[in-house]
């Protein structure tokens, strides 16, 4: 993918953590060799968080995170701390930039303790080196003390900024042969079918997110992508000489492509792949269990990681609670949340139903789950709540014995 089209759930997430004026910005600036953040000696220059898609070599495709600082006591400085913690769900790496001539504080110390706490990897920046030498001896004791790793550089000079990239380098979590879409699943050579419906919720000229996704997986993996529409997959199958590996569908036509697909070829869907690359699809899958324990009068949140045009026959917003409501035969209360609003109340929730999070982060997925598993409420996705009340979900999860072993209380 080009850097251009590098969707932000793809990127590297690097956050920047401290005080006013510690230097932040700067550092943003000199690790982007570009001015992308306002840099001034006024307090609270940087507000609520701002992200910024930008690619720094040799790490490649980013997104840098800056937040305001943590001992803002402005009138608004309250609410800023909450967007600024709220940023640490998200983030695949830490920087916590300490100004070196004032020295370590107690609210650095803090977001150390959150960062270590929730083990997301972090490089402490002892900054304006420029201004005050520091040791290796004293680099070293700092480095024993925070458990992370340390590098003091200058913002200001550029100095320190090539050691401070290959500190970055060595933390950043490779998750990339863990959490392939479908790459693990199939060989070279083997055919691989996806149902892409094109329909009013299609966007114009161009393939959702999850099926470019799956398709560039499979092509990587030197398979063969053959891609067809719901009502020509029966023909599709019929046609082709070699039995495919695998059907791939969108789980909103998952009982078409059910009925469609021979019982000896496995059958899954886009939503499902995504909870398992984005997410924890064991997770996932026992949450779906929930949906026959619900009563008249609870709460369930339908969570989002977009925004979109919501259309007439809405999958979120109309289908889902349809379909929650015709299997459990009880009148449930369904709330809405999308984009990066998630829930601070999730205790008051019986269930929490989550889109695929295409648009979402690996961090940011894996805190909502860990949210809601830590608060003993249920959290279940779109195409795993899809498969389990069209009755299919067993079948779905064929290619992932563990999940299937989930779903049957084996584990």
């Amino acid at each position: 993918m080009s850097l251009n089209s590098t969707p932000s759930g793809e990127r590297v997430h690097i956050s920047l953590f401290g005080m006013t004026n510690a230097g932040k910005s700067s550092i943003i600036n000199a690790l982007t060799n570009q001015e992308i953040s306002i840099v001034s000696e006024v307090k609270g220059t940087t507000t609520d968080p701002v992200y910024k898609a930008i690619e720094i070599l040799p790490i490649g495709p980013c997104m840098i995170v800056d937040t305001a600082g943590l001992d803002d006591y402005s009138e608004l400085g309250d609410s800023r701390k909450k967007k600024t913690l709220e940023v640490l769900t998200k983030t695949n790496v830490a920087l916590v930039v300490i100004d070196i001539t004032i020295g370590i504080s107690d609210k650095d110390l803090d977001i150390i303790d959150k960062l270590t706490e929730k083990k997301i990897p972090m490089v402490c920046i002892l900054n304006k080196a420029d201004q005050k030498n520091i040791t290796v001896e004293e680099l070293s004791k700092i480095e024993k003390e925070i458990g992370a790793p340390v590098v003091a550089v200058s913002a200001l000079n550029k100095t320190g900024i090539d050691e401070l990239k290959d500190k970055i380098i060595s933390i950043i979590p490779d998750d990339e042969d863990k959490f392939k879409l479908v790459g693990d699943l199939i060989s070279p050579g083997d055919i691989i079918v996806l149902v892409t419906p094109i329909d009013k919720a299609a966007p114009k000229g161009r393939l959702i997110l999850p099926q470019q996704q799956t398709i560039r997986d499979i092509i990587e993996s030197d398979a063969i992508a053959v891609v067809t529409k719901e009502h020509e997959l029966r023909e599709t199958l019929e046609n082709l000489k070699k039995k495919p590996k695998l059907v791939i569908t969108d789980s909103q036509v998952f009982l078409k492509a059910s009925a469609d697909t021979p019982k000896d070829i496995m059958l899954t869907s886009f939503s499902i792949l995504q909870a398992r690359y984005k997410g924890n699809l064991l997770e996932l899958v026992k949450g779906a269990k929930a949906i026959e324990a619900l009563e008249d009068g609870d709460n369930v949140l339908i969570a989002e990681g977009c925004t979109h045009h919501r259309q007439c026959d809405d999958i979120g917003t109309v289908k889902i609670p349809r379909w929650v409501r015709q299997m459990t035969g009880k009148q449930i209360n369904f709330e809405h949340s999308s984009g990066t609003s998630f829930t601070e109340n999730i205790e008051k929730y019986k269930l929490v139903i989550h889109c695929g999070g295409c648009m979402l982060n690996r961090a940011t997925m894996l805190s909502r789950i860990d949210d809601a598993v830590n608060n003993n409420i249920p959290i279940v996705n779109y195409g795993v709540l899809i498969g389990y009340v069209q009755g299919i979900l067993e079948r779905a999860l064929e290619p992932f014995p563990l999940a299937k072993a989930a779903y049957d209380g084996e584990i």
